[in-house]
């Protein structure tokens, strides 16, 4: 039996982090999960993955990312650049004095974890990516696909100073409750509560501005920066897509082989893009099988909302 979630403030890049934590029956802290949340999500939408990921052995850190909950919260567009964010995550791992770790990432932390495989960083062996592109294949797509610059509108509004954060923070952040339920196929996935937490995440002073600060950063950076010539990513990687994402089209998984020599690709149709949410059934059960050497199973033909 696994031991009980707690959290925990993690010093790390000079920064503290807010993290959830739990260990494997065994006890041992060799091998860590860092779980890597996405926009505008929080360490709590690994809630349904971090149980199974100790009960195979690691120890699962689910940490509030930079800007998040109450972990640190730099000023300034420029701490939100992309190295800053693969440093808070090589910062962690040897915090944790991880021998071995897998890293399991959804949207924004996709893009780090991304970028952390790229460069190679200690320790990494597994790659698991939810619903995020190889940064190349972004780039190659955005630039040819009419249809995908449409559903990226948002990262356009999110450069406007102030505007998108009175936005999102209007009626108790409204907003941001509805983009869960709204992008949602199962949306009995995203009750009140849950809708909730990440209003109130949200509500945090100086938070909207810290967690929009991340694409404002990533638009300065630059497509040299975002999407580097160093580009391979050799360790095994798991990508597991919902089919029915608004914001990312399911073109641009298709040539991510070019970049990952060692990959598994698994649709999940009827899912949105909160996938490790709204199907974690599902996910738990390829990611159970891809972490054990089994045959990864595909997913059904359609989701039952539940």
């Amino acid at each position: 039996m696994t031991q009980p979630i707690t959290t925990r403030r993690i010093d790390a890049n000079g920064l503290t982090f807010e993290v959830d934590e739990i260990l494997p029956a065994d006890g041992t802290t060799e091998r860590l999960a860092l779980c890597l949340h996405g926009f505008p999500e929080s360490k709590f939408s690994w809630r349904f993955q971090m149980k199974l990921l100790a009960s195979l052995g690691y120890r699962v850190w689910a940490p509030n990312q930079r800007g998040y909950g109450a972990s640190s919260r730099p000023k300034g567009i420029a701490a939100y650049n992309i190295d800053h964010l693969v440093a808070d995550v090589e910062a962690l791992i040897a915090a944790s004095g991880a021998r071995e770790t897998l890293l399991v990432a959804h949207d924004w932390g996709a893009i780090v974890a991304w970028h952390c495989a790229m460069r190679k960083i200690k320790t990494l062996t597994r790659l698991v990516i939810m619903n995020v592109p190889h940064p190349v294949r972004f780039m190659e797509e955005i630039a040819v696909n009419k249809a995908q610059r449409r559903k990226s509108w948002y990262v356009a509004f999110f450069q406007i100073p102030f505007l998108p954060e009175w936005s999102l923070r209007r009626r108790g952040a409204k907003a941001i409750g509805d983009v869960f339920v709204t992008m949602a196929v199962d949306k009995s996935r995203f009750p009140e509560d849950v809708q909730a937490h990440y209003r109130a995440n949200a509500l945090i002073p100086g938070a909207l501005t810290a967690m929009i600060n991340w694409y404002r950063a990533a638009r300065k950076a630059g497509r040299a920066k975002m999407a580097p010539a160093q580009n391979r990513v050799e360790v095994p990687t798991l990508v597991i897509w919902g089919e029915e994402d608004s914001a990312l089209d399911k073109s641009l998984v298709a040539g991510t082989e070019r970049f990952v020599p060692d990959l598994t690709v698994r649709f999940l149709p009827g899912v949105s893009h909160w996938v490790q949410q709204e199907a974690p059934e599902t996910v738990n059960t390829m990611l159970q099988a891809w972490l054990t050497g089994a045959s990864v199973p595909e997913a059904p033909a359609k989701a039952t909302p539940g």
